[in-house]
């Protein structure tokens, strides 16, 4: 009987692991196999060079300035956009004024505002960068107009043509474009969790902020410890890239200011025909993720609280 269960879920298993190798696993095998040579992407001919390439990476300012700038994308990014969905949700769920029958209830209108919120999850990454690259033209933008409108003519920002700003503009879309997906997740699980938690801490006096700390993010913990680890992969990875790519000038710049290391593997892939040398760089990304991975799972790691 124990053997037909073990063939059965084999028999289950086989074809999904079998797939993952050969479209997951095997591609990771190859791209450090070619960060080993000095493949130019086109031609089927190469030779190995050993760490040769890993060498130039130590000594590359490009991308230590893009590692930087990578980095710092992560370790932001995930403050920025979680903070903003536990507020935002928690108001929508438990934020509001008493109401007659109910002594937990979010903000009036929640249901409309979570289709609000939602909304730039409708959007491909690619049009929101478009957006916000019209709305951060310096001459005729929808940001710098608002700004004449209310009579801070003098304020006219370069936005993407300002070294010290351009990041951060980058920053602003992807926080745009992805509050809202956390805002939906998180009102979900605050819904799941029991109205008698909240009414007996608001009975003992509890404030609003204390049942925040106290109840709510206690309790949806694993789902933003899950949010964090999303959040910072989608900072090293292609979500950061799309926007860089569309919306910087150059792109990376000005002045390499907004170069991240997904776009530098771009570039040095197809733009410089320099395969090998791209793959050592997204070799690092892969260890620089992970090790954030990693991080962020130690340090939040705590007792499950179950309800």
């Amino acid at each position: 009987m124990q053997h037909g269960k073990y063939r059965f879920i084999v028999g289950f298993l086989v074809v999904p692991l079998a797939m993952y190798t050969i479209f997951v696993i095997w591609p990771f095998i190859q791209s450090i196999y070619y960060s080993f040579t000095d493949w130019t992407g086109l031609s089927p001919d190469f030779k190995m060079v050993g760490f040769g390439n890993y060498s130039r990476l130590l000594d590359d300012d490009t991308f230590w300035k893009s590692l930087q700038h990578s980095v710092l994308l992560a370790l932001l990014l995930p403050v920025v956009v979680l903070g903003l969905a536990l507020f935002f949700s928690f108001m929508l769920n438990v934020g509001g004024r008493r109401r007659k029958g109910a002594a937990i209830a979010g903000v009036q209108g929640s249901g409309f505002y979570k289709i609000v919120y939602f909304f730039p999850q409708v959007l491909s990454i690619a049009i929101v960068a478009l957006l916000f690259q019209f709305a951060y033209n310096p001459n005729s933008g929808l940001i710098n107009s608002a700004l004449d409108g209310v009579g801070l003519g003098s304020v006219q920002p370069e936005w993407l043509g300002d070294p010290d700003l351009a990041l951060w503009c980058v920053m602003a879309v992807l926080v745009w474009s992805q509050v809202g997906f956390f805002v939906v997740l998180f009102s979900a699980g605050m819904a799941s969790i029991p109205k008698d938690f909240y009414e007996a801490a608001l009975l003992d006096g509890a404030s609003r902020v204390t049942t925040f700390f106290r109840i709510t993010l206690p309790l949806l913990w694993d789902t933003v410890q899950s949010g964090w680890v999303y959040m910072g992969i989608l900072a090293l990875g292609a979500e950061s890239f799309a926007v860089v790519q569309i919306i910087t000038v150059g792109p990376g710049g000005p002045d390499g200011s907004t170069s991240v290391l997904t776009l530098l593997v771009y570039q040095k892939a197809f733009r410089d025909g320099q395969a090998g040398y791209a793959t050592t760089i997204g070799v690092a990304l892969l260890i620089v993720t992970l090790i954030f991975s990693a991080v962020v799972m130690r340090l939040g790691r705590r007792e499950r609280l179950e309800f």
